[in-house]
C-alpha cells in the first residue's frame, strides 16, 4: 500500500490566542502532512495574522463570511488535495506522532470510515486522560462502545475523502454535536478505528467556547432525521444521547422550545433517562437560571470524573 497522503484542516473563528499553537503543532509531526489549511470563518480578532505570521509554505489561509464551523471545515475539504483529511479545531493540539500513528493504522486496518486516536483533557485545573478504550484497531461496535468512552472527537479524528462522498459532508448550519451527526452517519455505513495513543490535547479552557455562545441554529439538519426505528439499540440509544446533549445546552442558553422537541421525540430512550430528565428539570426553570445550574453541574461532574467517580 503506497503511502497516504493526509491533508490538515482547521476551522478559525475567532481564536487568536490558540491558533498559533494548533498550527505548529500539526507543523512539528514526525510524519509530515501534505499541506495544512486554515479556513478563516470571518474571525475579527488577530487570528488570521498569527497564521500568516508562521510563514509556512504548507499552510494556506482561506477565508470566508462567517456561515459556522461546518461550512469552514466543508471548505477546507473542498480546498484540500490529500486523499485523508484531518481534522483539528483551532483550540485544540496534536502531539508529534499524531498523524504517524494516522498513517499506520491507514496501512494496518485499510478501509475504515473513520481513524480516532485517543486524547488528553486540558482543564482550569491540569491535564487529565479522557475515558476511550484501551484496544487499538478496528472497533467492533462503535454506537455501544461510545456509550459511556470517546472514541472520536474532531481534533482526534482522519476521515478517507471517499467517505464524504458516500455520506455528505458536515451539516452546515449545525453548531453544537456536529461532529455526533457526522460520527453517526459514518459509522452506519464503515468500520471506525481507533488507537490508545493519547496523542491529541483537547482544550476546556479556550476562549469563545462554542458551548459558550449559543445562537438558534439555521439548519435543515436534526437528529430526529437520523433516528431509524430499525436499527439496532445501541444505534438509536446514540441518537438519543447526542440529540439530549444537545437539548441540555440549547435550553441553557434559552432554546425552550427546541430542547422541549428533543425531550418529546426522544421521550422513549431507556439508557439515557437520567438525561431525558435533566432537559425536563433544566426546562422548567426560569431562562435565566439555566446558565448557572447546568454550569455548576457540570464543574461538580468534572471534579467527579476526575476522581474516577
Amino acid at each position: 500500500m503506497s503511502e497516504p497522503t493526509i491533508s490538515v484542516v482547521i476551522p478559525l473563528y475567532n481564536k487568536q490566542l490558540e491558533i498559533g499553537t494548533a498550527v505548529r503543532s500539526a507543523l512539528a509531526q514526525t510524519r509530515p502532512p501534505q499541506e495544512i489549511i486554515v479556513v478563516d470563518d470571518g474571525s475579527t480578532d488577530g487570528g488570521a495574522e498569527v497564521v500568516r505570521a508562521i510563514g509556512s509554505p504548507l499552510v494556506r489561509l482561506v477565508r470566508q463570511s462567517n456561515a459556522g464551523v461546518c461550512a469552514a471545515r466543508n471548505r477546507g475539504i473542498a480546498e484540500s488535495t490529500g486523499e485523508y483529511i484531518a481534522l483539528l479545531d483551532a483550540d485544540d493540539a496534536w502531539e508529534p506522532g499524531f498523524l504517524a500513528e494516522i498513517a499506520a493504522m491507514i496501512r494496518e486496518f485499510p478501509g475504515c470510515g473513520l481513524y480516532c486516536t485517543a486524547f488528553s483533557i486540558i482543564s482550569h485545573d491540569g491535564t487529565y486522560p479522557a475515558p476511550t478504550p484501551s484496544e487499538r484497531g478496528v472497533v467492533a461496535n462503535f454506537f455501544r462502545e461510545s456509550a459511556h468512552r470517546y472514541i472520536a472527537i474532531p481534533s482526534a479524528s482522519c476521515i478517507p475523502r471517499r467517505v464524504f462522498d458516500t455520506v455528505g459532508l458536515f451539516p452546515e448550519g449545525m453548531k453544537i454535536a456536529e461532529d455526533l451527526y457526522m460520527w453517526i452517519r459514518i459509522a452506519r455505513r464503515y468500520e471506525v478505528c481507533f488507537s490508545p495513543e493519547r496523542l491529541v490535547r483537547y482544550s476546556r479552557v479556550a476562549s469563545n467556547r462554542s458551548a459558550a455562545s449559543y445562537t438558534p441554529e439555521k439548519t435543515v439538519h436534526s437528529f430526529e432525521e437520523l433516528y431509524d426505528p430499525l436499527a439496532p439499540e445501541e444505534d438509536r440509544e446514540f441518537v438519543a444521547r447526542a440529540a439530549l446533549g444537545k437539548a441540555l445546552i440549547i435550553s441553557a442558553k434559552g432554546g425552550t422550545k427546541e430542547a422541549a422537541r428533543a425531550a418529546r421525540f426522544f421521550a422513549w430512550t431507556r439508557t439515557y433517562r437520567r438525561t431525558l430528565r435533566k432537559v425536563r428539570a433544566l426546562n422548567a426553570l426560569p431562562a435565566g437560571w439555566r446558565g448557572p445550574v447546568i454550569r455548576l453541574y457540570n464543574a461538580l461532574a468534572w471534579r467527579l470524573a476526575r476522581k474516577g467517580l
